[in-house]
């Protein structure tokens, strides 16, 4: 019988019976990495332009609570949601195709609904039942799912489910959603599988018997595909597709091609010329207007990656880069400034560990424009970025910090400017002699990892007349942090002396944001992540100054008339 009532959360209970959304549910097969978020991401956008009211959801079946304790040279990167949720990364797509802020009730992982499920047991809410994955646990999912679509009144929910199907950790969501489907009718619920037709160069011919044993494997389990988006290198001809058709036991015309392209954003016309708006308002009766279609400033988005002038080198000097999914929003963040500028970022990932390894290797960041040091934790890797640093701001090459690179430019510049011999944060040195960086205060006592550092979104206050202001023409904006340590204000004033200024607070400037040097031409640092907050078309206002800064350093120009980027986007509070 179908349930009336969905959580969305443990406290908040919603009445669905009257809502009347529709689902879409995507699912991958043959291998991960094909790119389902972008699909998703993709669709949900397309039903965007058409004026719908649509949303996101990824489904994560590890067993973590969330992705906060997780490996990102494993499962990628960290994203942060206003509310403090440690997301898949999937979730940053969502929101730079979307341009919507989403939360963390639009990430459900198997550890969030296992422990839902184990802490009603307990509470004996399950009146003497043996609770079992069906019902219960396949309950809470459809729970979940319904909840949200319900608590923001959509008209289409996107959801993706990770993994790849097969496997036993995706099996209980995956029957669930076969259960929305019976529930709801056919007619309210479809089903998109993105799989893999891959290029044999020895041959020369697109493969299709991976996509037919993925979609087997699907319909074993009772789902029957609707729509089959095929990975490519290459745009499949009627004939592939006509072959995948006959074996998946759809249309051809509910074949589509995802071959690849020079942008992830151009993906939605993509999927739009194949007419995939078409087959999705077909199949669950959609009321759209063809005619109310408008690419509006998406178009801008697409025409912008197309039409770029030349390129600029940013050397990026981190601990996660042997998988680039583990900064992939900085990575993001970088392109979209490029792109307003007319610039293609060519991002080169270092070691941080080669320049601990070799000292005299560092200069090969002469034959960058700029610098940027993304997030991290631990010691591995931290002196090779603390040189880094202090080498930026030698050779006086724009450099970008952002959380990790904010700590470390403060290690370097109190070793080597204020010469306090023995300075580093108290994460890499429990007994530094000068500890510049220390844990916060309200972290001393904190026992678990997951969840618990300083997460979300917070309001900072920004200082008249510095980079910082000309950066983001507001005293007050709101960003994104991830992070257990910061500066220790003890050391603010000799930081202060010797010519480092702190250009940006937040709790009543008990904790610093932001850091420059005037003297250089681009030396900017924040203890935030811009990166989360970055969109396509309006990219994050401290990204755009320093790839305008790396875009003239490359060119030659003088120093004084770095930093002052012309194109300027309206600051606006995230909601």
């Amino acid at each position: 019988m179908l349930d009336k009532r969905s959580a969305i959360d443990n406290n908040t209970t919603i009445d669905i019976t009257n809502k009347k959304s529709k689902y879409i549910f995507v699912t991958g097969g043959v291998m991960s990495g094909l790119g389902k978020g972008v699909v998703t991401a993709s669709i949900a956008k397309l039903l965007q332009l058409y004026n719908l009211k649509v949303s996101c959801m990824k489904i994560d079946p590890y067993l973590n609570v969330d992705a906060g304790t997780m490996n990102p040279m494993i499962h990628g990167e960290v994203f942060v949601t206003d509310d403090g949720g440690e997301c898949d990364m999937d979730i940053g797509a969502y929101e730079r195709f979307l341009d919507m802020n989403l939360s963390r009730e639009h990430n459900i992982t198997t550890g969030k609904v296992y422990s839902t499920v184990i802490e009603r047991e307990r509470k004996g809410e399950y009146l003497g039942q043996c609770v079992q994955i069906i019902p219960h646990v396949t309950d809470e999912i459809k729970s979940r799912i319904r909840g949200l679509a319900a608590k923001h009144d959509l008209d289409v929910l996107v959801v993706e489910c990770g993994g790849t199907v097969g496997d036993i950790e995706s099996l209980p969501f995956l029957e669930a959603m076969r259960q929305i489907r019976l529930e709801e009718g056919s007619e309210n619920v479809l089903f998109v599988h993105v799989t893999l037709a891959p290029l044999l160069d020895v041959v020369g011919e697109v493969k299709t018997k991976p996509t037919q044993h993925s979609v087997q494997e699907l319909r074993r389990i009772g789902i029957q595909p609707d729509i089959i988006a095929v990975r490519s290198k290459v745009m499949l001809d009627s004939s592939i597709k006509s072959k995948i058709a006959l074996f998946a036991n759809v249309s051809m015309h509910d074949v589509v091609s995802c071959h690849d392209v020079d942008s992830i954003y151009e993906v939605p016309e993509v999927l739009h010329q194949q007419g995939i708006v078409e087959r999705i308002k077909d199949r669950l009766r959609l009321n759209i207007d063809a005619h109310k279609f408008s690419w509006g400033s998406w178009r801008h988005v697409i025409d912008s990656y197309r039409n770029l002038n030349d390129e600029v080198r940013i050397a990026m000097v981190g601990k996660y880069v042997k998988l680039a999914d583990s900064y992939v929003s900085v990575n993001q963040a970088l392109s979209h400034a490029g792109a307003m500028l007319g610039y293609k970022v060519k991002i080169d990932h270092i070691d941080a560990e080669l320049f601990e390894q070799d000292s005299k290797s560092i200069s090969m960041l002469d034959d960058y424009s700029g610098i940027l040091v993304p997030g991290g934790f631990g010691k591995r890797g931290s002196e090779g970025i603390i040189r880094t640093a202090d080498y930026a701001r030698l050779k006086d090459i724009p450099y970008l910090g952002i959380c990790f690179g904010f700590q470390l430019a403060i290690v370097a510049f109190a070793r080597s400017v204020c010469m306090l011999d023995g300075a580093n944060s108290t994460e890499l040195d429990e007994h530094a002699r000068h500890p510049v960086v220390h844990l916060l205060p309200e972290q001393r006592d904190v026992v678990n990892l997951g969840g618990t550092m300083r997460l979300g979104l917070h309001e900072i206050e920004v200082k008249d007349d510095t980079l910082a202001y000309r950066i983001y023409k507001s005293n007050k904006i709101w960003k994104r942090h991830r992070h257990r340590y910061e500066l220790n204000t003890e050391y603010k004033d000799i930081l202060e002396k010797h010519g480092m200024v702190f250009s940006g607070w937040s709790d009543g400037a008990r904790r610093m944001e932001m850091l420059e040097l005037p003297d250089k031409r681009f030396y900017f640092a924040v203890q935030y992540h811009a990166e989360f907050t970055s969109r396509p078309g309006r990219p994050e206002e401290a990204f755009l100054a320093f790839v305008d800064a790396a875009v003239k350093y490359k060119r030659g120009d003088q120093p004084d008339s770095v930093s002052k980027p012309k194109q300027r986007v309206r600051v606006r509070k995230s909601k």
